[in-house]
């Protein structure tokens, strides 16, 4: 069963405090989303590895480490999780990044694949799957459903709040996947938002309704 992850950093408590302030502008929201994408990104990375080169420095040689060369890629679920990639991308601006979009037909109430383009070499790479809120958990597992079909063999998912409801499901559908959190929240409610959660993420970071 894939772990999952709660951060309990106080910089990320703090900024999750004000996303779910209601009295939080779209600016504000989205610069928001962006630093706690960001200080997720810092937390998810713990585990890259490192090698180790010969550099000179203004004294003597040094033997310091470096990133060794992982494949990495960051695949948000539209449209909310756009919301969290250049966040992410200040921290490893070398990973490559895929999109996937999803729809709930009206008639199943499931989530149909309607856009996906990932890396070429997606077989060699780490995806991070992103999205804000993880409720139902149907838009997750369908995206890493679509991302296993192409052939990506190693995939993680971060997001910002969680249901338990959506945690147990991603983690029933797809075991090999680790879930990283910001928040793990009470409930959804009957409409099948978060319980408290933030009210609809799209809709807050991109001014809709």
């Amino acid at each position: 069963m894939g772990k999952v992850y709660v951060f309990d950093h106080p910089l990320i408590q703090h900024k999750l405090t004000y996303i779910r302030d209601k009295s939080t502008g779209t600016k504000e929201f989205r610069e928001l989303v962006d630093e706690i994408a960001t200080l997720m990104a810092f937390e998810i990375t713990r585990d890259l590895p490192l090698e180790e080169i010969e550099v000179e420095t203004p004294v003597q040689m040094a033997t310091s480490k470096v990133l060794a060369g992982k494949k990495l890629g960051v695949v948000p679920i539209l449209r909310a999780g756009i919301g969290m990639v250049d966040g992410i991308l200040k921290l490893i601006p070398a990973a490559k990044v895929g999109h996937i979009g999803l729809y709930r037909d009206p008639v199943t109430l499931q989530p149909v694949e309607y856009y996906l383009k990932l890396p070429s070499d997606v077989q060699e790479r780490d995806f991070i799957v992103v999205d804000p809120m993880l409720a139902t958990g149907g838009s997750a597992i369908e995206a890493v459903n679509s991302m296993k079909k192409r052939g990506a063999t190693k995939i993680r998912f971060m997001c910002i709040i969680a249901a338990p409801e959506g945690v147990e499901a991603l983690q029933e559908a797809h075991p090999d996947v680790d879930i990283y959190i910001a928040a793990l929240d009470e409930k959804l409610n009957e409409k099948g938002y978060i319980v408290p959660g933030l009210g609809d993420a799209g809709d807050r970071l991109f001014g809709t309704k």
